[in-house]
Parts: structure tokens; sequence; C-alpha cells
């Protein structure tokens, strides 16, 4: 279920690296690669009164998965952006947990 916020990054150039970046993702995770979102925001960035670039964000939405899953989550994500030409990316975590996460109505915390 990792869903990725994505800004500062035109859809065109997401598109490019969406498949290589969730194949990735997905051995790294251990899942398949249909658990992946990735979203584009399309965002306006203003500074001192005018309209500027904006700079490279990922937020990733998951569960959480320990330190060296999420090290080396954000060093795939960091590798394909930079691919891109771009030299610098942030990447941000927020985790959910199971138990405040629902599926049609049924929290990830109850057992089957």
């Amino acid at each position: 279920m990792p869903f990725l916020l994505i800004r500062g990054i035109s859809v065109e150039q997401v598109k490019s690296i969406s498949q290589p970046l969730v194949e990735e993702l997905a051995d790294l995770c251990e899942c398949g690669t249909d658990n992946f979102t990735l979203e584009v925001v399309n965002s306006t960035f203003v500074f001192d009164g005018r309209e500027v670039p904006g700079y490279p964000f990922i937020e990733v939405k998951w569960f959480e998965r320990g330190l060296d899953i999420q090290k080396k989550f954000a060093n795939i994500i960091t590798k394909q952006v930079q691919s891109l030409r771009i030299p610098e990316v942030e990447v941000a975590f927020s985790t959910f947990k199971e138990s405040s996460y629902y599926l049609n109505g049924k929290s990830f915390a109850e057992e089957e």
C-alpha cells in the first residue's frame, strides 16, 4: 500500500521512471507492484510575490517497515529521481497504524 505523493516533478518525468521505480520498491518490500500508488500533485509554488519552480518532494504514506527498509526505500526513490537529472529530492515518510487504516470498513488490524 505504499502511497507516494509527488510534488515538483512533472507527470511526464514520473511516467518515465514509474515502472523501474515501482519494480525496485516492490522487490524491496516483497510485495506486488499493484500495491503502489503514485500521485503527481499539481502545485503552484510561490516565493517573494511570484511563481517559482517547485522543489522535488515525495511524501511516502505507508505501514511501518523498519528503519533499514525505510532508508533503502528513500535511496531507491532518490536514485530514480536523480536519473532525471534532478540533483536534489526530499523524501518524507508518514506512517499509518494498521488499527487506523480501513478497507471497506474493516480495519487492517482485524483478524481474518
